[in-house]
């Protein structure tokens, strides 16, 4: 197993500079980089530019001490010609076809086409999905449960420990809300499981909010229902549990179509540890009184009166809030989940909120060195004419629709393209299309944009689009149909050096399959997994121009293998590659 061309380099380079400048300079950037122009070679490290004020010397002799250094590990030698420098110290190298050929070779015999699991595995939560008890899940849902479960499945690949989160909304006022309507007009919903479809209780919910809104006397009514739920009276409680198990099962439904796997872990888990946060935060100094509720006033936050803005953790009314649930979600996951790395996945406008969240966990001193806790922003879904993405009634798109709505369209399609098929070949190929092609919409874009939604677009079958990328796969498998060909038989006793690479469409879409461990790198750092899209997109592009210029089944022998060899590799990497994404491959379209 080898780790990332980009990562080895990384480390090689900062030694070098250590090396050749002394162990001062150890931690400076080695600023490598895969090379934008091919003719430059296929990676460059630009830190000469960087170092040449700080010792004072030209960055042409700073390059070349860095070269010599380089040098030193004939390891180097193996994998790349001999190093340039061009212009004002940039360090130019070039794979060697050898190195390229052997390593095709091992990921061609790997599962994991030759990528190694990191060094020191971290224990990773990821908190995605995340919605609301007696809400259908909605487009907006949509993006934090598949933005989520794709940087899970990256740092699962990793070898991390991952504990995948569902921060469910099932506690607070919003119960009470629904609680007291429900005793007045349906108190059967309150005692018996599924007395009223999840749909009917979505717009109870709506009319709920209204009365909450404009009733002071069920306003007041509510708050006390939220009262005796705190306290575990049992018919409250009782009707609670009834709403979230009904919600629950309709959430997995989703879950179950969208091959997604998520632990529910709901506010009301934190309930018991809320006095320990406000204890905590008045032992360290932060908690202050303002107008009766207690708080933190932040650093960098001010009202628009200049004045420094507080963050609530405890009503006036000695209730408590989102931000002091996330207090005690944040401290509960450091302290007993032993977590290193926390992710929240949610959308764009609660950053603001987090920021300030993760200020006063920082100041309370509950998160260590050792803990990184990072904020996942995403933009929102617009419809085609750019605004909100909307029903035409001017509701909230509901996730289940629209998801039957991408599998209807691409029967449609498919029932066009090959109407002899099966029913259940149809069937089988709609439904990984339709649901590969929203999810693949999605994760393509930046995520911290807004993006248009767009079935016609999403199920093309040109561009940069889930169908393009399984087309790709298909046609490598109907390479080995069309030869009759057994890739695994084929495969199993060839030699090391059976790969060849004479043409250069050969190399280019070998240097290619060499990067996916450094896209697979950078959404585990990054956490945009529209990286990897990209990267699969121009694999695929690659492998077509491949495969128009170079013969494959009519090449002579030891050609024809070679070829095929890159064709399995591209197929495998498409499959895992998509994967990683949540997506499903076909064998057939």
């Amino acid at each position: 197993m080898t780790t990332s061309i980009l990562s080895d380099l990384k480390l090689r380079f900062s030694k070098a500079i250590a090396d050749a400048f002394g162990e001062e300079y150890a931690d400076h950037d080695p600023a490598v980089a895969p090379s934008k122009d091919a003719k430059f070679g296929d990676y460059q490290c630009n830190a000469a530019l960087g170092l040449t004020k700080k010792l004072k010397q030209k960055p042409q002799d700073v390059a070349a001490k860095i070269i010599e250094n380089l040098l030193v590990d004939d390891s180097i030698n193996e994998i790349f010609e001999t190093p340039t420098i061009a212009g004002a110290g940039f360090i130019n190298l070039k794979l060697k076809l050898s190195y390229l050929e052997s390593q095709l070779a091992k990921m061609q015999k790997s599962d994991r086409l030759a990528i190694a699991t990191v060094d020191k595995p971290e224990r990773v939560i990821v908190d995605f999905s995340s919605p609301n008890i007696a809400k259908e899940m909605h487009v907006g849902h949509l993006r934090s449960t598949i933005i989520g479960d794709s940087i899970a499945r990256i740092l699962e690949f990793q070898g991390h420990e991952v504990l995948r989160l569902n921060h469910v909304g099932d506690w607070g006022t919003q119960f009470g809300m629904l609680i007291t309507y429900l005793r007045e007009g349906y108190p059967d919903a309150l005692t018996k499981a599924d007395a009223i479809a999840i749909g009917d209780l979505v717009e109870l919910y709506r009319a709920a909010k209204k009365r909450f809104d404009e009733d002071e006397a069920f306003k007041e009514t509510s708050r006390n229902a939220v009262v005796e739920l705190q306290a575990g009276e049992p018919s409250a409680k009782l009707a609670w549990q009834l709403l979230c198990e009904q919600s629950r099962r309709e959430f997995q439904k989703i879950y179950d179509v969208l091959n997604i796997q998520v632990a529910e872990r709901g506010e009301s888990f934190y309930n018991p540890f809320l006095a320990d946060v406000i204890a905590d935060l008045r032992e360290t100094g932060l908690l202050q009184q303002d107008q009766g509720a207690l708080c933190v006033f932040l650093e960098g936050f001010t009202n628009k009166d200049g004045q420094p803005l507080p963050l609530i953790v405890q009503k006036s009314d000695g209730g408590y809030n989102y931000a002091t649930t996330d207090l005690a979600a944040l401290r509960y996951r450091i302290r007993e989940d032993k977590a290193t790395r926390i992710i929240y996945v949610t959308d764009i406008g609660q950053s603001g909120h987090f920021t300030q969240v993760f200020q006063v966990a920082n100041r309370a001193h509950w998160i260590p060195e050792t803990v990184q806790t990072t904020h996942v922003p995403f933009g929102l879904v617009l419809g085609e004419d750019g605004k909100k993405f909307k029903t035409r009634s001017g509701d909230t798109v509901a996730l289940k629709s629209l998801l039957e709505e991408a599998i209807t369209r691409a029967r449609a399609d498919i029932e066009i393209r090959n109407p002899e098929a099966s029913p259940e070949f149809k069937q089988d190929v709609a439904e990984a299309v339709g649901l590969g092609a929203v999810k693949y919409a999605d994760l393509s874009q930046n995520r911290t944009s807004n993006y248009i939604f767009s079935f016609d677009k999403m199920l093309a079958l040109q561009g940069n689009t889930a169908p393009y990328m399984l087309y790709a796969y298909v046609r490598v498998q109907g390479i080995g149909r069309k030869g009759e060909i057994d890739f695994a038989s084929l495969f199993a006793s060839l030699n090391v050096d059976a790969v060849k690479l004479t043409q250069d469409p050969e190399i280019v879409l070998a240097k290619h399959l060499l990067q996916f461990a450094e896209a697979i790198d950078a959404v585990a750092e990054e956490l945009y997994p529209n990286r990897l899209c990209q990267y699969l997109f121009e694999l695929s592009q690659k492998f077509n121009q491949f495969f128009e210029q170079c013969p494959v089944l009519q090449a002579e022998e030891s050609e024809k293998i070679s070829r095929l060899i890159l064709c399995d590799i591209t197929a495998k990497t498409l499959k895992l590659g998509l994967n990683l994404l949540g997506i499903r491959v076909l064998e057939r379209m």
